[in-house]
């Protein structure tokens, strides 16, 4: 290469250098965007929350913490979620290579055999004696695009946000998968529980039923008894199918969660055994944007359209390409490689301002200036939905706490009014309806807690999952 194309090239990189800008300012979140304190929350200036907690330390269950070990193993969606990570991750390694010259090597030969009565034809005879013309090429063909106005900057940072969204998936992913898993595990405590309690009553009711046909037998009371009785009783016994059917469907949906074939799952704790924690700390509302998957994915979200903002805008302004060209070239294959005689050198920079196509390119910075809008308002959804989330969970964990402390006591006067009746019925005290009714009360009584108590272990879930507790 000539020194005066090497200066030409030299001069260029040297002003793009010092022209070098950005031509889009960055939207930052929105400050009133959290708020300063979680509805239902006493003032504190404690910022610790539970979402610290790894899940292994929050369940502290043996057979719950082996199913979520292996759904995080093996669950399919987590899987798809990593490989999205791994895509993500070798496009932002590939965009670190935006600001490199592309550098070609090209090998060519060609032969061209114009017509004898062509004027090239005619001159090619008169001049070399021959009716064909021969041309090999040998290059490296050099091209760069100048970084003036920040639009490969900014593309690099658009990889990396993406990247770094990919990952809050992930955790998104994980998030709610262990949360998914602890929920379906309670829920089959439930329904063991419930279980128990159908089985229990149906014994109850046999029991009830015996004595009511002795009583029939002795005259004491009409066949209307023995049907109501049995009556009672295969509403008990229908419940057994029904709950063992609801287990099975429950145990396959965990067995899908953590990657296998339906299967039983191991219990090693009944719904009261349970318990929870008794201090949830909750921190701020402001700590969610790190540690709730979905809120941090949001802000990297307006990161992006910023990003893409700058791009789209770098785009209507001239860009500046420098490209050069050398190698060796000759019209005959025996001087090729002939040096210095077949050397040839080309070098070019220049600015390109695009003309016609404006119009699409200011088009597209509208666009997306409006999607980075669209982005602040997202955030800002999202930081509404999380917060809103958490408060619902708190006062669900407060109230159910007083449901189930009136609900146990109302269990415990039911139990005592079903052993009284049948001590009375069976002394003749009292009458059978007053038995059967307070079998059915006690059962109904019994199932609805066991429902409350899986809700309470459910909501404690649901709120460290609000806080952004889980992927850890």
């Amino acid at each position: 290469m000539k020194k005066n194309q090497l200066k030409i090239v030299l001069a260029v990189i040297s002003v793009s250098t010092f022209i070098s800008c950005s031509v889009s300012k960055d939207t930052p979140l929105p400050a009133t965007a959290i708020p300063a304190s979680f509805r239902g929350a006493s003032t504190t200036s404690d910022s610790s929350s539970i979402a610290d907690i790894s899940w292994k330390d929050f369940y502290t269950d043996a057979a719950l913490r082996t199913l979520i070990d292996s759904a995080i193993t093996r669950n399919n969606d987590l899987q798809i979620a990593i490989k999205n990570i791994d895509i993500a991750q070798k496009k932002y390694a590939q965009s670190k290579w935006n600001n490199v010259p592309r550098l070609d090597l090209a090998v060519t030969g060609s032969t061209t055999n114009p017509s004898d009565n062509s004027f090239t034809g005619k001159n090619l005879g008169q001049a070399l004696g021959q009716q064909h013309l021969d041309d090999y090429s040998t290059s490296l063909s050099l091209s760069w695009e100048a970084d003036i106005w920040g639009k490969i900057k900014s593309q690099n940072k658009e990889a990396f946000a993406t990247y770094l969204q990919s990952e809050e998936v992930r955790k998104a992913v994980k998030t709610a998968v262990v949360a998914d898993v602890s929920k379906g595990y309670y829920n089959l405590l439930m329904l063991d529980s419930q279980l128990a309690i159908a089985k229990k009553n149906v014994q109850l009711n046999d029991s009830t039923t015996t004595i009511i046909k002795l009583q029939y037998d002795s005259g004491m009371v009409s066949s209307l008894a023995i049907q109501q009785s049995e009556a009672l009783k295969l509403n008990a016994q229908q419940l057994v199918p029904k709950l063992e059917q609801n287990i099975a469907i429950q145990e396959n949906a965990l067995s899908v969660l953590t990657g296998e074939f339906p299967n039983s799952k191991e219990r090693s704790a009944s719904i009261k055994s349970m318990k929870i924690k008794d201090s949830l700390a909750i921190g701020f509302p402001s700590s969610l944007v790190q540690k709730r998957p979905d809120v941090h994915s949001a802000e990297l979200a307006l990161q992006i359209a910023n990003a893409r903002v700058g791009i789209n805008k770098a785009n209507l302004y001239p860009s500046l390409k420098i490209t050069a060209q050398a190698g060796l070239n000759s019209f005959e294959l025996s001087n090729w490689f002939t040096m210095p005689a077949s050397l040839f050198g080309t070098a070019l920079g220049g600015l390109a301002q695009p003309i016609f196509n404006n119009k699409k390119l200011r088009t597209n910075y509208n666009i997306a200036k409006i999607e980075r809008e669209k982005a602040v308002i997202q955030f800002r959804q999202t930081v509404l939905i999380a917060v809103s989330e958490v408060a619902d969970a708190m006062v669900k964990l407060e109230k159910l706490q007083d449901q189930i402390a009136f609900l146990q006591q109302r269990v415990t006067i039911l139990n005592k009014a079903t052993f009284n009746a049948t001590l009375l019925f069976k002394n003749g005290m009292a009458d059978y309806l007053e038995v059967l009714t307070a079998q059915a009360n006690v059962l109904q009584a019994e199932l609805e807690l066991a429902n409350l108590e899986r809700e309470q272990l459910s909501n404690n879930t649901e709120l460290y999952k609000a806080l952004g507790g889980g992927w850890q």
